[in-house]
């Protein structure tokens, strides 16, 4: 197994940061806006974004939460390991309003479909976003497209992107891992 830096520390600062200024010109103050990161791995991301608009942009109220879609998965059943399901936290209502999902690697669009199943058991809104910090293109399952991408990667046959979190690895950086 070999890795390649596809990110180091400060890249994957500048790209949030670019982010966070892009929610900005669409969103402005976030009074209509919710940011909902897709557990597991989107968490560390929405919560990072959140924090970079609530300190160095100062918006103020930003409404986060975390959706589990562990069970909305098409592919829940299919595996011999049992699962589990992380928690979500959506105390807040999302009836007519923008949410931005988020999550660290869009792949084959699975993910963000069971996202937006699960989404509907607390309400209707009026439109959804995706935001992700990569995205693997030419490996779509499903028509998904990002509204916001911090970086594009073209990873191909047994190649995986692999994004590090200094919350929970130690570090901020994304590989891409060929296995």
């Amino acid at each position: 197994m070999s890795q390649k830096v596809l990110l180091n520390a400060k890249e994957v600062n500048i790209i949030l940061h670019r982010l966070a200024c892009q929610l900005i010109e669409n969103h402005n103050k976030f009074s209509d806006t919710v940011l909902i990161g897709i557990q597991p791995r989107g968490k560390y991301l929405a919560n990072r974004l959140a924090k970079i608009l609530e300190n160095d942009y100062k918006i103020k109220d930003i409404k986060l939460g975390h959706l589990d879609i562990t069970f909305f998965r098409d592919d829940f059943r299919r595996g011999e390991k049992t699962l589990e399901a992380n928690t979500t936290e959506i105390n807040f209502l999302v009836e007519n309003k923008s949410i931005v999902f988020i999550d660290d690697v869009l792949y084959t669009g699975r993910s963000i479909r069971a996202a937006l199943t699960a989404i509907q058991s607390f309400g209707r809104p009026n439109e959804i976003e995706l935001l992700t910090l990569i995205d693997r293109r030419f490996s779509r399952h499903l028509p998904i497209q990002p509204n916001y991408r911090g970086r594009q990667v073209d990873a191909i046959n047994n190649e995986t992107v692999k994004v590090n979190w200094k919350e929970n690895q130690g570090e901020d950086s994304v590989y891409l891992v060929n296995n």
